[in-house]
């Protein structure tokens, strides 16, 4: 079992078009593991996927791309779809990072950091994490160092990806020092 393709499968069900498996997400980005297992089945190349090796998916994702729990599963951020997906609100650490290509700078600049094509704005708890994401569209990125607690208090919301994925509204560029 390819792991790795399975995993991009399932990202393109939760997170980008699951109506073209016959999804319906919950509020929360829920959906039942069986419903999701018989959408995939329907092709030949998953057809003998199971509920273990969406388990296995996961534990083998150097990322934490997704949770089961209750016999559904769910991506934990990256959506596009135009139904939001509800996130709670959690206070942030003092800073947080994003990579970015130089190219976008200026844009960051005048209007700050925006969600583009996705729900929510992509927030790195590490700088490492930050400049791999930037290096998907630059090989130089730029280190953007996001003063989180100090937006927090003055009211932007921040949610919890997971571990090392912070997710916000939009970061106004006053909150954000270039590197």
């Amino acid at each position: 079992m390819d792991y790795s393709k399975l995993s991009k499968e399932v990202a393109y069900a939760l997170r980008h078009a699951p109506w073209e498996y016959g999804l319906e997400l919950d509020a929360e980005g829920w959906v039942d593991i069986n419903q999701l297992l018989s959408s995939l089945h329907e092709c030949e190349k998953w057809k003998k996927v199971s509920e273990h090796d969406l388990h296995v998916m996961i534990e083998k994702s150097d990322k934490k791309r997704y949770e089961i729990s209750n016999g559904k599963i769910r991506a934990l951020y990256g959506h596009s779809i135009p139904q939001r997906i509800i996130k709670e609100q959690k206070c942030p650490p003092e800073v947080l990072y994003h990579g970015t290509a130089r190219r976008f700078v200026k844009s960051i600049k005048e209007k700050g950091l925006q969600p583009q094509g996705r729900q929510y704005v992509h927030l790195s708890a590490d700088v490492e994490t930050a400049l791999q994401v930037g290096k998907r569209r630059d090989i130089k990125p730029v280190l953007l160092i996001v003063n989180a607690l100090e937006a927090w208090s003055e009211g932007i919301k921040f949610y919890l990806g997971n571990d090392k994925v912070w997710l916000a509204d939009a970061i106004p560029s006053k909150y954000i020092r270039f590197e």
